[in-house]
């Protein structure tokens, strides 16, 4: 079940708790002949995404249309009939808006029906992949609105996007993430409602699609993995109402990301494809690079190691046609080095320590932001222990646990925790002092 954050969003645009809503469902029914006697516990449930039973779907309806002075329909609490047609406004981009913008509230408001649900599988995770490669498109974003879409204010998303990634990489998702939705409530989510043409649409979607995707980035690295695919599904959607095929691939490659954390690796690879077929010929070598390189990754964890090594001659081809400035701002994640990681990663998968290890080293060697740094760091010591080379392994996990302080990051966390444990598994020398300093960097709660 999926939680019903539409239903979530207007309870709270109500003013009406969940006891307060049970109790006025039962009035309503009463008056209707029928004996109703839901508790606050039954909304709870409605808010998880069961469907109340016969008429209390138009109940609800009622009583909110009434406390809020305006029709309410059972699409606008979420709670259309299953199997039957949608209502226009639960399939148009306006309807699309509406459910974006009420999880956007649920998760500034820390609902934990949204904060703790599990990323979906199977159909549900894969129908927003293909219904944004395949038709129809978005013919005409234009909206009507008493406030005008300007360009000072997608200038702004623009800017906010540019600004939280960098907090990211500095602080970590666990750090940034309040401050991401936050603003998607406070200035995206009034664009998004405002009058404009379809050229300022298409704009306006773009940058609230990057933008939405850095909410999902920030809520990944928080564990908050269904919230993520939530997010990364919203920015997969906004990229096709843009009509930027770039943008969509790279949520896609978000997507692809996560499902490499969650081992579900032949759906990365799966996507990867669908990211790097629908765009075709205008993907980005960026981009190219490291969807090949996550696939290699799959393929290397699915013990193909062919196709792995394919993949990994396909990132590096792309990585070496890669030219700064010739990149969307989304692509530059992928910095020199970051494709060396992921295919040593690859390599230590398929059991070829010492290409890991070249890889490795190569990455360390290169510049990157502090919060990449840390990622190679874990990744060379790991393989540096792997080869016998345990005073190697210990200098290099000190410094990545010094160059992880202050970050306040999940998956981070979770790469100093796996190299702790392999240097105190190994017995090597030097081992106390690393763990000493990755204890230190883990003993703060986020």
């Amino acid at each position: 079940m999926q939680p019903n954050t539409l239903l979530d969003a207007i309870l709270d645009e109500a003013g009406i708790s969940h006891a307060g809503l049970a109790a006025h469902v039962n009035q309503a029914g009463r008056a209707c002949g029928l004996a109703l006697r839901y508790e606050h516990t039954a909304v709870a449930r409605w808010l998880k995404g069961q469907r109340p039973r016969g008429q209390v779907p138009d109940l609800i309806c009622e009583v909110l249309a009434r406390r809020l002075r305006r029709p309410v329909t059972l699409d606008d609490i979420g709670l259309g009939v299953p199997g039957a047609p949608a209502a226009p406004h639960g399939t148009s981009l306006s309807g699309f808006v509406e459910r974006a913008t009420a999880l956007w509230r649920c998760d500034e408001q820390r609902r934990p029906h949204v904060l703790g649900a599990p990323a979906v599988t199977g159909t549900p995770a894969v129908m927003p992949v293909w219904e944004w490669e395949n038709p129809p498109e978005d013919t005409d974003v234009s909206r009507g609105g008493r406030h005008r879409v300007t360009a000072a204010g997608i200038e702004t998303l623009r800017a906010a996007r540019a600004h939280y990634e960098q907090m990211y990489r500095r602080a970590g998702g666990v750090a940034t993430r309040g401050r991401v939705v936050g603003f998607l409530n406070a200035e995206a989510a009034p664009l998004l409602r405002g009058g404009c043409t379809d050229a300022t649409g298409r704009r306006l979607h773009r940058a609230t699609g990057a933008l939405v995707a850095i909410a999902g980035i920030c809520a990944y690295d928080s564990d908050a993995h269904g919230l993520a695919q939530r997010y990364f599904h919203q920015a997969l959607r906004l990229a096709k109402a843009s009509g930027d095929r770039g943008l969509g691939a790279y949520a896609i490659a978000l997507l692809v990301n996560q499902s490499l954390f969650l081992r579900e690796f032949r759906q990365a690879v799966a996507f990867a494809e669908a990211a790097l077929r629908a765009v075709g010929k205008d993907v980005t070598p960026a981009l190219a690079s490291d969807l090949h390189a996550m696939q290699a990754k799959a393929y290397a964890h699915l013990g193909d190691g062919r196709s792995a090594l394919s993949c990994i001659r396909r990132a590096e081809a792309a990585a070496d046609r890669i030219r700064r400035g010739t990149e969307p701002d989304e692509t530059g994640y992928v910095q020199p080095g970051l494709v060396n990681v992921q295919v040593a990663e690859a390599l230590l998968s398929l059991g070829d320590v010492t290409a890991a290890a070249e890889h490795a080293a190569a990455a360390v060697g290169t510049p990157a932001h502090d919060r990449g740094r840390v990622h190679r760091l874990a990744m060379l010591s790991t393989v540096e222990l792997r080869r016998g080379n345990a005073d190697r392994a210990v200098a290099t996990a000190v410094l990545m646990a010094e160059q992880a302080r202050g970050m306040e990051s999940r998956r981070l966390r979770d790469r100093l925790r796996t190299v702790r444990e392999h240097l105190v598994r190994s017995g090597c020398a030097g081992t106390a002092e690393a763990a000493e300093l990755i204890d230190g960097a883990l003993r703060v709660p986020l």
